[in-house]
């Protein structure tokens, strides 16, 4: 800082300081802004001035509580775990129609039924269709992976998306910020799958026109969406 910059920012504090202290101290303080300025120094000041660039007013760039807990959310890790659902079911459904030799790009889609079984649909011929159907209605493994798809992947996608948004434009969602909680032993995804499903519910109970989420959830292969 030059020996000028230096002088006219004590100047500046010497005279703020002046406004603020009684008339008594008026000798006193000019003494010690010329004893400061003498000596290529700012008067001490505790008080930031309107040019001090270090002085953060209280409560802003403070993080509000949903970037708090989000910092705790292992969202790769969530993403791993689902993507090994998808990636199952994916290959399966390829599988059944290299088994029936059918064209690997067909369009396939799977969903759930009212009573929790597989019900497939897309292009296939009807009797490949009811048969891979089948099929699937009996590979448990199947089910179980389809069954924590049709929850963990729209929760997933809906906390992906608040967090983007959060982080691009600082906007919070107070849904997420109610599902995640602030002791990260209990954000497993399947914790958070949950009390996304039972806030989803409740809500739907009340408002069947109020949640944006879909009421069903199907997986499409060799579709656009």
């Amino acid at each position: 800082m030059s020996l000028l910059t230096s002088l006219i920012q004590a100047g500046a504090q010497f005279q703020q300081a002046m406004e603020r202290r009684p008339a008594t101290a008026d000798r006193d303080g000019t003494a010690n802004a010329r004893a400061a300025a003498s000596n290529n120094k700012p008067a001490t000041d505790t008080t930031p001035s309107a040019t001090d660039d270090r002085f953060t007013p209280s409560g802003i760039n403070e993080p509000d509580s949903l970037q708090v807990k989000a910092r705790k959310l292992a969202m790769t890790d969530y993403k791993q775990t689902v993507g090994q659902d998808l990636a199952f079911v994916r290959e399966t459904l390829r599988h059944k129609l290299a088994e029936y030799q059918l064209s690997p790009a067909s369009k396939l889609e799977v969903s759930r039924d009212d009573n929790g079984g597989i019900r497939l649909g897309g292009n296939l011929p009807q009797e490949s269709s009811a048969r891979i159907e089948q099929d699937l209605n009996n590979n448990k493994p199947f089910r179980e992976a389809f069954s924590r798809l049709s929850t963990s992947e729209p929760t997933l996608h809906f906390m992906d998306n608040a967090l983007k948004l959060n982080k691009a434009y600082g906007v919070s969602n107070s849904l997420l910020d109610t599902i995640t909680s602030e002791n990260q032993q209990f954000n497993g995804l399947q914790d958070l799958v949950h009390r996304y499903d039972s806030v989803r519910r409740s809500v739907e109970a009340g408002d069947a026109g109020a949640f944006s989420a879909p009421k069903g959830y199907a997986f499409s292969l060799n579709t656009r969406a």
